[in-house]
């Protein structure tokens, strides 16, 4: 299996975000993802909170390994031109590591305070994230088009410099069955999602019917998984910890995702299922101060998982 990092940049620094980074890579981990908000959404949303495009294009500067991405980019922040020039400029400073991570958007507070538009609800969030996938698609692949849609238009675009990859991979980040599945099953690379064994199995068998029906191989999406994680020799000792990450964030949970905690088998006990509904990448929330023997330790979980 494949270790993502994922690292929340609020209460955290550059500094101390940069050493993180480092360490994972260092690590073995093979990409390094970073969260993409205007205003903390975890805790209090005064806290600080790093710009995720831009960090993430710092990461690429000092890495030299791990592929690199936002989970996810939120769609309406940005006009689907500028989010393939921003990611086209990852590519080219990572030297072709970039992953387009993409996602509709739920966080209504940092869109009221910037007054940025949240359009009427979330269907029509996600018909405005599957329009801008396909444009997406069309630009970083080379395309010169115009487009006049529901929610885009483009005027003779065309993104250039091309990506450093000759297929930039984009990443569609949830997991509405209707929609985000569907736009998953018609444009995606990969898709990122999370939840118990139970409810993973339902949307991947609502994933492989939208393959299915627009007549894709469900094969070619890489699958991906995220979890809070946090290794240490036993449960009791990892949810200590995990203690401290909350407090040090003022954050009270983690909004009832399922939590990886404990020793590296245990952990590889509770991955198993995942993969085997085809799950090859499983990415570790870490929130900040970025917890260094989860870092470190991730090898174990991977050996762990080796032995079975």
């Amino acid at each position: 299996m494949k270790f993502g990092a994922a690292f929340w940049i609020q209460r955290t620094d550059w500094p101390q975000l940069r050493d993180a980074c480092l360490a994972a890579e260092r690590a073995g981990f093979d990409s390094i993802w970073l969260d993409d908000h205007l205003l903390a959404d975890e805790g209090d949303w005064h806290d600080p909170k790093l710009e995720g495009w831009a960090t993430l294009t710092a990461v690429a500067a000092v890495t030299s390994r791990a592929r690199l991405g936002l989970l996810v980019s939120a769609n309406t922040f940005r006009n689907p031109g500028l989010t393939a020039k921003l990611a086209t400029t990852l590519d080219h400073v990572s030297g072709g590591r970039a992953v387009l991570g993409i996602g509709g958007a739920w966080f209504e507070r940092e869109h009221d305070a910037f007054g940025i538009d949240f359009a009427s609800g979330v269907g029509e969030r996600l018909d405005r994230l599957d329009e801008a996938v396909m444009l997406l698609r069309r630009l970083l692949d080379g395309e010169r088009f115009s487009h006049a849609g529901r929610f885009y238009t483009f005027h003779d675009a065309l993104c250039e410099p091309r990506p450093v990859q000759p297929k930039l991979p984009i990443l569609v980040g949830g997991s509405g069955p209707k929609k985000t599945l569907r736009t998953t099953a018609r444009y995606a690379d990969a898709w990122n999602t999370s939840g118990t064994v139970d409810e993973v199995r339902q949307k991947v068998e609502t994933l492989e019917a939208h393959c299915a029906d627009v007549g894709r191989d469900p094969k070619e999406i890489e699958r991906t998984i995220s979890f809070p994680i946090v290794i240490r020799d036993d449960a009791k000792a990892a949810e200590k910890a995990l203690d401290g990450l909350l407090k040090h964030n003022g954050a009270a949970d983690l909004n009832g995702v399922p939590l990886l905690l404990g020793s590296p088998r245990q952990i590889a006990d509770e991955l198993r299922p995942y993969v085997e509904l085809g799950f090859g990448t499983m990415i570790a929330r870490l929130p900040g101060p970025h917890d260094r023997e989860t870092l470190a330790r991730i090898g174990e979980v991977n050996a762990a998982l080796g032995d079975a």
